[in-house]
């Protein structure tokens, strides 16, 4: 099949990698599409725009921006990049210029973050043994341990840094919203996507790592935004 003269960039959010979106991978490459996806240190959110810009720069032509939890308050800083055309968010976080994900989160109760608990250096883990009822309660017991027990803890820093301007304001953006979210209360994601104006809304019955139970649904997503680049 011909490649398309796109690049997809996928970026994960707290607590995964870029293997996270393994289930979404195969799809868009048999599509056509050049994809990669990013290995962000979750060190602070410059830190991982930054690392974010650097996948960026090395490609040759458009890309579209795809950002899981986290990661979508990295592509929203990244996003800004010349070569970016789109964002997608999935089940993200949708900062405006000097909100928080701190302040974002305090905005209602999430049941999943009685299950966090910091290091001594600093970084946030999820309790391994509930790391399944708090991330992805719709996966099976298998992937979900899997997820669990390979999880990457993300710095405290990164839910205090403030965003900076957002590029939602100026490129086209898609979102999909989570209704059985316990990491980010769904009614936030709603107020986060209706706030960016996008040019389509799915909601699913999903825990947070839609990326991994829902596949197919967010893969049409990310197809239907490519196609429209």
């Amino acid at each position: 099949m011909e490649q398309k003269d796109l690049t997809i960039i996928l970026v994960h959010g707290a607590w995964g990698d870029g293997s996270h979106w393994q289930y979404i991978i195969p799809a868009l490459t048999k599509a056509g599409y050049k994809v990669r996806s990013v290995q962000n240190p979750l060190t602070s959110l410059q830190d991982d725009i930054n690392k974010t810009k650097d996948l960026i720069d090395a490609q040759d032509g458009k890309v579209l921006l795809v950002g899981h939890s986290y990661g979508g308050a990295v592509i929203s800083g990244a996003g800004n990049h010349d070569k970016v055309a789109g964002l997608v968010y999935i089940a993200a976080f949708a900062p405006d210029a000097g909100d928080s994900l701190g302040s974002l989160l305090g905005r209602r109760e999430s049941p999943g973050g009685a299950s966090i608990y910091p290091d001594n250096k600093g970084f946030l883990w999820i309790k391994y043994d509930e790391f399944q009822s708090a991330f992805c309660q719709d996966l099976d017991d298998e992937k979900a341990l899997v997820m669990a027990l390979s999880q990457k803890p993300i710095h405290g820093q990164c839910f205090g840094d403030e965003a900076g301007e957002p590029a939602w304001k100026k490129k086209p953006s898609w979102y999909q919203i989570s209704e059985k979210d316990r990491m980010i209360p769904a009614e936030t994601e709603k107020e986060m996507a209706e706030r960016l104006e996008p040019k389509k809304i799915i909601s699913l019955d999903a825990g947070h790592a839609s990326l991994a139970s829902h596949p197919e649904e967010v893969t049409q997503l990310i197809l239907e935004a490519a196609s429209s680049l």
